[in-house]
């Protein structure tokens, strides 16, 4: 139910961000989200792509610095307080969201966001209790 999220880490300059595109543009390999974050002097740059393992590759031999980590796919009602009612759920269970992005695709009626939780696996199990869907990393990459 995790997914695979690469995070690079990025000199904020003319170019940094294009350079990495460029690099995963010339391996075939498609991004399926991203999330972009910065200060004055780095940003990180975190996607979700088609092939994680061959990114890293890529990108490592580009001279980036690369980190994986999981992340949760799930599916959130595309209404008002759709992501509310999951926020809510998460809080009163005492798991905390570290950060969290919107997907670009749709799952039938609801939005998918990727979230990093503290404690992501207590987080899948009390969203799954909830009756939430959690995308497995397979279908993130393919969609």
């Amino acid at each position: 139910m995790k997914a695979e999220q690469i995070s690079i880490f990025l000199e904020n300059k003319p170019g940094g961000l294009s350079s990495v595109t460029g690099a995963l543009k010339d391996a075939g390999i498609n991004i399926r989200a991203l999330s972009l974050a910065d200060t004055s002097d780095f940003g990180i740059l975190r996607l979700i792509v088609d092939n994680v393992a061959r990114a890293k590759e890529v990108l490592n031999a580009a001279g980036f610095a690369v980190g994986k980590t999981h992340v949760v796919a799930v599916e959130v009602p595309d209404r008002p307080g759709g992501l509310h009612s999951i926020l809510e759920l998460l809080t009163g269970s005492g798991i905390n969201v570290e950060y969290m992005y919107a997907f670009v695709e749709r799952s039938g009626e609801n939005a998918v966001i990727i979230f990093r939780f503290d404690s992501t696996d207590q987080a899948i199990d009390v969203l799954l209790k909830a009756g939430f869907t959690v995308l497995p990393g397979e279908k993130v990459y393919g969609l």
